[in-house]
């Protein structure tokens, strides 16, 4: 939850342009009001008639003194804006909470509160608040929603005064505004050996040490509180002081997700889109990977990662666990296509990084692309891609037939090297998409072993 900071709206007063202000607000009300008072007055000097006059003059004069009296008003009020949540799946809704404070000493008239919001994210939600006493508080609450990605603005907060008899009326805009941040939907994955490693090697992650390496495991000085069942006594001889051993250091596996952003990769657009869907899965596996306590990378096509983001990635399993979701949820919330045409900016990064898993979600290819996507299986342990084909995602469900396309050559000329691809057709399941590949790479390590069983 978010909270805006609290801005007063108050009457200025004392300058010809603020009584200027004041009477261009008034209302269709008020200015029928002074029409009338006019021609009365007109029609009581043709006719002559004296009480005609009186009447015409009241009704020309009341517009003039409720503006007046409503410009010189010196309401102050306090207004608060909060999300709930401000971070919210695309698809879902987030709830806007409004509250407002009578910071004077005199009660108001009738409030007329509006907020601005963006169009994706609904209707601009309008109130109608009754008088607010002195000191008192009114509340309300609307709720937005948007099946799109992205940062959207919430405000400035609008408030609008009117005087008892609707004669006239006047805006009021506070200053500050919130952020409601859409993310990618995340699907919940099941735990499967996306590894490239056979079985029993240390559950076919790719592992290293969580600190530093081999130095660690020497024996140290003894420092006050530690346990004296781990003194090293052969060490403590050697070196004529109390040696203790270390606690043996944490493994951590590694996962990369490489997201491809080409413009070129993809065709079409919307909430629908094989790009959309590519944010998703690569979101969804970046949650589900952080869950099961990897370090977790986020790559695209330009070589752009998560800001803040070390050499190894993120770790998971962590107290900072959900920040760091959060954060990586931040980026890929505002992700767009980018106007590269290669990989060739992610392969340098993967290859400076250390071996793990890599899983890459990836639009259309050509020659040179599965090329570079080839080299990269080299520097990982294991390697998953899922590749959206622009003429399946184009195509209506009902009208394709036959498997999916999932590239023709280029699919198999990944295959080759090593990768486990899965082709994606339009409106599928991540979840069945994450068990296939597992069914794949778990096809192919059965058969490597009765090869060589053979």
């Amino acid at each position: 939850m978010t909270t805006a900071g609290s801005v007063r709206a108050e009457g200025d007063h004392g300058d010809r342009g603020g009584l200027r202000t004041a009477l261009a607000g008034l209302t269709t009300r008020g200015r029928s009001f002074l029409a009338a008072g006019a021609a009365a007055a007109v029609c009581a000097y043709v006719l002559g008639q004296s009480d005609l006059l009186r009447v015409g003059l009241l009704l020309a004069v009341l517009p003039p003194v409720c503006a007046g009296v409503l410009y010189r008003t010196r309401y102050r009020v306090a207004g608060s804006r909060r999300l709930s949540p401000s971070r919210v799946p695309a698809g879902s809704e987030a709830r806007v909470h409004l509250r407002m404070d009578n910071v004077s000493r005199m009660p108001t008239g009738l409030l007329m509160l509006q907020d601005r919001v963006p169009y994706v994210l609904g209707p601009r939600p309008r109130f109608v608040l009754d008088r607010v006493e002195a000191g008192g508080r009114r509340e309300v609450s609307y709720r937005v929603r948007s099946d799109l990605r992205g940062r959207y603005p919430l405000g400035p907060l609008q408030l609008r005064l009117s005087d008892p008899f609707g004669m006239c009326e006047l805006t009021r805009a506070f200053s500050t505004y919130d952020t409601l941040t859409v993310i990618p939907r995340v699907e919940p994955l099941p735990p499967v050996r996306l590894s490239g490693e056979a079985k029993g090697h240390g559950d076919g992650r790719q592992r290293s040490l969580a600190l530093a390496g081999e130095d660690d495991l020497i024996p140290r000085g003894y420092r006050y509180g530690d346990d004296l069942r781990r003194v090293h006594w052969r060490s403590t001889a050697r070196y004529g002081e109390l040696m203790v051993r270390r606690e043996e250091q944490p493994q951590r596996a590694r996962c990369s997700v490489l997201l491809d952003t080409r413009a070129v990769a993809y065709a079409g657009a919307g909430p629908d889109s094989a790009f959309e869907w590519a944010v998703s899965g690569a979101a969804s596996v970046l949650t589900h990977m952080l869950e099961r306590g990897f370090s977790v990378r986020l790559l695209t096509d330009t070589g752009a990662s998560v800001p803040g983001e070390g050499s190894d990635g993120f770790a998971g399993a962590s107290q900072g666990s959900a920040d760091t979701a959060g954060l990586m949820m931040d980026t890929l919330a505002v992700v767009d296509h980018s106007d590269g045409a290669g990989l060739s900016r992610a392969y340098d990064v993967v290859r400076g990084g250390s071996e793990g898993l890599l899983v890459a979600f990836l639009g259309d290819l050509d020659e040179e692309q599965a090329a570079v996507l080839a080299r990269m299986r080299q520097r990982s342990g294991g390697a998953v891609a899922f590749l959206l084909d622009s003429g399946t995602w184009m195509r209506e469900p009902a009208n394709a037939s036959g498997p999916p396309d999932d590239g023709g050559k280029w699919s198999r000329m990944l295959r080759e090297a090593g990768w486990t691809v899965v082709g994606v057709p339009r409106g599928a399941s991540l979840e069945e998409q994450w068990r296939l590949a597992d069914r794949e790479l778990s096809g192919l390590a059965a058969a490597s072993g009765g090869e060589g069983a053979g």
